[in-house]
């Protein structure tokens, strides 16, 4: 894992779209085509934001999937994930080759295998991912299956991840975040190329240190991160204030 620290959540949007748009350029060079994984929240406002300014990328050529999604939530709810990945990136991105969206209103499993068979066919270049509070990455929350081997699963909420989600404001009370939803798993994200790792703000500071700074475990489900061959984990001077280096 690399880390880069940057003066603030702009800056850092900007160096990690640079990175996370030259994976892209060199896999569309490579082979003709480039698999992405895009992540949704707060933490990944300015790095989406900067990546579809990027002029240099055919998007014709490109295949989006996205990391996670409620189970029952409707898209028409402001705490969507695929209302948030239409709304910043689809509709701006408009010659995408391809997206494929976490429906969370479909019967879960039957959407978990639907998925599963087509990334399966689509080996990923580049994801852009964050660390959540809890240190999760995607919704796999501590203590996180570091071993399934099936790419998206129904996952159980725990109550800081939770608690985060309504505090960021996208839910009216805490007890209208869901308890569930379809996460890729951790294998899976594991399995990308590249990995460009978002991590803004100083509510993220202790889930950075653990993650870069404690022996890779289950209960600090980033930290998985660390054996990635090819991980970048940008983050501003806020959420790298606890690092001792």
């Amino acid at each position: 894992m690399k880390v880069v620290i940057s003066e603030n959540p702009v800056e850092l949007g900007k160096v990690s779209a640079i990175a996370a748009a030259e994976g892209i350029i060199n896999a569309i060079k490579e082979k003709g085509q480039a698999n992405i994984i895009l992540a949704t929240g707060a933490s990944q406002f300015e790095t989406l934001k900067n990546l579809i300014e990027n002029k240099e990328i055919d998007w014709s050529k490109v295949v989006m999937f996205h990391l996670d999604e409620y189970i029952g939530l409707p898209e028409s709810h402001p705490a969507s994930f695929r209302k948030y990945l239409k709304e910043r990136f689809l509709q701006k991105v408009s010659t995408l080759k391809a997206s494929y969206l976490v429906n969370g209103e479909n019967d879960p499993e039957a959407e978990c295998s639907r998925l599963n068979k087509i990334i399966q066919e689509h080996p990923i270049d580049v994801a852009l991912v964050g660390i959540g509070e809890n240190g999760h990455l995607a919704f796999n929350d501590p203590p996180a299956d570091f071993d399934i081997e099936d790419p998206y699963i129904i996952v159980n909420l725990d109550a800081k991840c939770r608690l985060q989600q309504f505090n960021e404001g996208w839910f009216e009370t805490l007890e209208l975040v869901p308890q569930r939803a379809i996460s890729m798993s951790v294998k899976q994200i594991c399995k990308s190329k590249l990995i460009i790792c978002s991590v803004p703000d100083t509510r993220k500071a202790e889930a950075v240190r653990d993650t870069i700074e404690n022996e890779v475990s289950n209960l600090y489900p980033a930290s998985i991160l660390q054996k990635h061959s090819n991980c970048i984990c940008y983050l501003d001077k806020s959420s790298a204030s606890l690092l001792s280096e």
